[in-house]
């Protein structure tokens, strides 16, 4: 008889307890937007196009022609609105290659929704009304501080982003006990937010980071500021980055240039071309009202709610255990 080979413990990675939260936390996600009028939709896992963000990788599959899992339900979701949907939210699975940490895993929950004629600071706030609403109080008495990126930056490493080069970050990184192999402003950057600003934030504090590099814009409004700033934000919570949101970009023009130049700039490192998406294109040359947009983690804010430090520990079988 064939033995049959395959991880030695079968069992869910997530105990009863954490799968009960989960599923309190889902109907509290539905319940929020209910009261809101907001209304859930469905879109596609598979997908012909992929993202080009080149911090993000997509998943896809070998059957010809190739299709992408989804990465976020973005450009669905912008297709909806842009066909007249209103005010939409989408609760599913979500997935990314490389991603497993202790915060990631390659399939994970996310919860993304747009709204209509509200600005992107706004939105921010009610990102931190949801936490409030689905943490069980824990969270209602934690304070919400808002902060530029660039100050974000000066406060914690006197280094102005918008000004730095590759030079002083990697100075820097040095100084601060991190090795890397030579990197670009846009991943020094990224490397001591992780390693260095965030593990620096204030506990118990809803932390709003907001206006970001016109480089780190992806899908968001770049406002003409001196210097011009991307209309984007993260929202934390304590130290853990828990969404992410935009005042959403509506010049079709402009995003056919970014994916463009997104597509050109992975095949110059060597990776495969992506398929860009040209009916989010053409959606948005239709007519896509001026609108804010965010994706949130869902796993990530069940650790918070119910006091777990490991991913696995709140999804019944992670990628190790699948």
């Amino acid at each position: 008889m064939n033995k049959v080979s395959g991880p030695a413990d079968w069992r869910p990675g997530a105990s009863r307890q954490a799968v009960e939260a989960r599923a309190s936390l889902l109907s509290a996600i539905r319940s929020f937007f209910s009261h809101r009028k907001v209304l859930e939709v469905e879109t596609p896992v598979l997908s012909r196009s992929g993202n080009s963000d080149p911090n993000i990788s997509s998943l896809s599959t070998d059957s010809l022609p190739r299709k992408y899992l989804r990465s976020s339900p973005e450009y669905f979701m912008k297709r909806m609105l842009a066909a007249g949907f209103g005010d939409i939210y989408e609760l599913g699975r979500v997935f990314r290659a490389g991603e497993k940490g202790r915060l990631h895993n390659p399939e994970f929950t996310l919860l993304e929704w747009y709204r209509n004629g509200i600005a992107y600071m706004d939105l921010a706030s009610e990102v931190c009304d949801l936490i409030r609403s689905c943490g069980h109080g824990q969270f209602d008495d934690w304070p919400v501080e808002r902060i530029t990126y660039r100050q974000l930056f000066l406060d914690h490493t006197g280094l102005d982003p918008f000004l730095c080069d590759e030079t002083d970050l990697s100075l820097l990184a040095e100084e601060r006990g991190l090795r890397a192999a030579p990197m670009s402003q846009m991943e020094w950057l990224d490397l001591i937010l992780s390693q260095v600003i965030e593990p620096a934030l204030p506990g118990e504090t809803l932390t709003i980071v907001h206006d970001f590099l016109p480089e780190q814009a992806a899908l968001s409004r770049v406002r003409p500021d001196n210097p011009p700033v991307a209309e984007r934000f993260e929202v934390y919570l304590g130290q853990m980055e828990l969404a992410n949101g935009y005042q959403e970009l509506t010049d079709a023009d402009e995003q056919l240039a970014r994916f463009e130049y997104e597509q050109k700039s992975a095949i110059a490192r060597g990776e495969d071309a992506i398929t860009l998406d040209l009916s989010l294109i053409e959606a948005i040359r239709h007519g896509l009202r001026d609108c804010s947009g965010v994706a949130l983690g869902v796993d990530r804010l069940l650790m918070s709610v119910i006091k777990l430090d490991h991913i696995d520990a709140v999804i019944a079988f992670s990628s190790d255990r699948s």
